[in-house]
């Protein structure tokens, strides 16, 4: 990890942006990521939904560093944040940071069924977050989700099968292990055009 990087992620953490806990274990935590995908080579296009202080959206930027990445946070303060660290890293020409709800930026025709990767982190509730990426992800494309600490497998209904199918996705199984938790999905079927619902509505309603 550059120099540079962890100084930006240690200014996110002053600014409350990221947890009190070291940055070595935030970056650890955001590699891993990266590392349950497993894919030999760097996808393509990569979207974060909710990328707050830049965990694990930068730092995964910079393990895939010939991807292009598109972080979602509809904070401003947090947006204007990331937008400065992408201008800094010299990566403005392959990351891009929308200042908007999830739910709009999906419906962008540029964006929506065009990502290889979909990540997840503290983004929302099951449900909500399922609905929200889905609408991004290509078939054979991916989700990943960072899960709660446990010393046992998460129980199976934290994601409904019948929900996921709804948006076109099916659970898993991580490529690698970590000492993380992450909750992988497969897009197998584009998601409808339905979704994701008009903003608010996916936590209000959820699916599941």
């Amino acid at each position: 990890m550059s120099d540079q990087l962890t100084a930006l992620l240690l200014e996110a953490q002053r600014l409350g942006f990221v947890g009190a806990a070291p940055i070595e274990s935030h970056i650890a935590h955001a590699r891993g990521f990266a590392i349950v995908v497993g894919s030999a080579d760097a996808p393509e296009r990569v979207v974060d939904l909710g990328s707050g202080g830049g965990v694990p959206s930068l730092v995964v930027a910079e393990v895939w560093s010939t991807a292009q990445f598109w972080l979602v946070e509809s904070g401003r303060r947090r947006a204007e944040f990331l937008d400065d660290a992408v201008v800094q890293l010299g990566w403005r020409d392959r990351v891009e940071v929308c200042h908007d709800r999830a739910e709009q930026v999906a419906r962008r025709g540029d964006l929506r069924a065009s990502m290889d990767v979909a990540l997840a982190r503290g983004f929302g509730p099951p449900a909500v977050t399922a609905e929200c990426a889905a609408p991004f992800l290509r078939v054979g494309g991916h989700l990943v989700v960072s899960e709660p600490p446990t010393e046992a497998p998460l129980p199976v209904s934290r994601w409904s099968t019948s929900g996921l199918a709804e948006v076109g996705l099916v659970q898993a199984e991580p490529d690698a292990a970590t000492e993380a938790n992450y909750a992988v999905f497969e897009q197998t079927l584009l998601s409808s055009d339905r979704y994701p619902r008009r903003t608010g509505v996916p936590a209000k309603r959820p699916l599941f």
